[in-house]
């Protein structure tokens, strides 16, 4: 079974809806390494692996979908052999996109002792 479409779903009020659209242990992280622009499948997955390498591919697709879903990433197959997809965040998404980096900005300043050593200012832990 897919994800409903935001717009079909109800909500009780804003703060729901909010956090629905975030949820899951991935969209957040996959949102953040599509920040800088325009990426692939393999790229996308790529990124997260440096953060943490245990998202499958599967999960991965499904978080995608969801998110186009939503409305928050666009997704452009090009008709070539083999395949081309890029995943870019859309405009409705960049208004969502404050929210995300202070979880960014909250989580280094009240996280810090938690995050790996490894964080280097673009880990979106």
């Amino acid at each position: 079974m897919g994800a409903v479409p935001l717009r079909q779903k109800k909500y009780h009020g804003p703060v729901e809806a909010t956090v629905d659209i975030l949820s899951g242990r991935w969209k957040p992280l996959i949102l953040w390494a599509l920040r800088d622009g325009t990426l692939r499948f393999g790229q996308i997955a790529e990124e997260l692996s440096v953060v943490t390498p245990n998202i499958t591919q599967r999960m991965l697709t499904k978080q995608l979908r969801e998110l186009e879903d939503d409305g928050l990433v666009a997704r452009k197959v090009y008709p070539e052999v083999p395949p081309r997809v890029e995943y870019t965040l859309t405009e409705r998404y960049r208004t969502l996109m404050p929210i995300v980096e202070m979880m960014y900005t909250w989580g280094k300043e009240h996280m810090a002792d938690r995050i790996g050593s490894e964080s280097d200012g673009k880990d979106p832990h």
